[in-house]
């Protein structure tokens, strides 16, 4: 049992195990992770970008952390812990120590995403603990491409421009909406709207707009010089059935690979359609994550 004395601290070390602790990550941690994470480029971009964008692993100023599992002195397996919980390269039998720390540490998570062995280690524990999923998507194939993609692409598609803002965000938030069933804007627009125009700042977002209406967007989500990770794919439903997809992925592909050679997504298993879309662009099926939506 883990002791459960000041769990608030960032420098109190926590045993589960001989030579197991768990202790919040520090800037002179930052190394040592960014190693472990290069374990696995495509499924750990999420971090990798996060570490690229501010070169440390401290605590961010929004209040986000990183759980760091320790063998020793030796970093086996993090966790990072902000709106989501995203663990990196860790072991499903570590996972219920970094659960039960993050349900200890008082916040609540959107969601935890990443391998599934590992997320699904983690809901079991949060499960037992008093934290139900609303939903828990177990079979997310995670799938890549290299080199050119085996479709044309659709040459309407670009980088979103901050003066379309008004008409990117609706879009971005309908394809929330469909995704994971609620509003973005529940509890207020603000977050959400940073997000978008963050993105189209960054030039991370893409978008086909024909006559004032967004036809076709996506989001990297997160981008390394190794990997991007395409997200928030969305088809303006007046335009579903008509055989644009591919030609639009293709375009995604095209345009991501300006920042990186490979280009990652992940897929709800039962989304046949999609799935089929991918695979004829090109991209394969390379890892399996899953979604735990609280």
């Amino acid at each position: 049992m883990l002791s459960r004395v000041a769990p608030w601290l960032a420098s109190r070390k926590e045993t589960a195990g001989p030579g197991i602790s768990l202790r919040v990550l520090s800037g002179p941690d930052t190394a040592q992770l960014r190693d472990l994470a290069r374990t696995d480029v495509v499924a750990n971009v999420f971090i990798l970008s996060h570490l690229a964008a501010t070169g440390t692993a401290a605590p961010t100023m929004g209040g986000a952390s990183i759980y760091g599992v320790f063998d020793g002195d030796a970093l086996v397996g993090a966790c990072w812990a902000g709106a989501n919980l995203v663990p990196v390269q860790l072991d499903p039998d570590l996972a219920g120590l970094v659960a039960e720390h993050a349900h200890r540490s008082g916040r609540r998570f959107a969601s935890i995403f990443g391998p599934a062995d590992t997320v699904l280690a983690m809901y079991g524990q949060l499960e037992q603990l008093g934290q139900p999923a609303h939903e828990v998507r177990e079979d997310q194939p995670l799938m890549t491409i290299t080199g050119s993609p085996a479709v044309q692409a659709n040459t309407g598609l670009g980088i979103s421009q901050l003066a379309d803002f008004d008409r990117i965000l609706p879009a971005c938030a309908a394809m929330f909406e469909e995704e994971v069933g609620y509003s973005p804007f529940l509890g207020g627009r603000e977050f959400y709207s940073r997000r978008v125009e963050g993105l189209i700042r960054q030039g991370h977002s893409l978008v086909h707009l024909e006559d004032g209406q967004v036809m076709f967007k996506a989001e990297l989500g997160a981008v390394t010089p190794d990997v991007t990770q395409v997200q928030g794919v969305w088809m303006n439903p007046s335009f579903r059935g008509l055989g644009l997809s591919a030609g639009y992925m293709a375009a995604v592909v095209v345009l991501a690979q300006q920042l990186a050679p490979v280009t990652s997504l992940y897929v709800n298993d039962y989304n046949a359609r999609a799935r089929a879309t991918y695979e004829r662009v090109g991209f394969r099926q390379v890892g399996t994550f899953a979604t735990v939506l609280f």
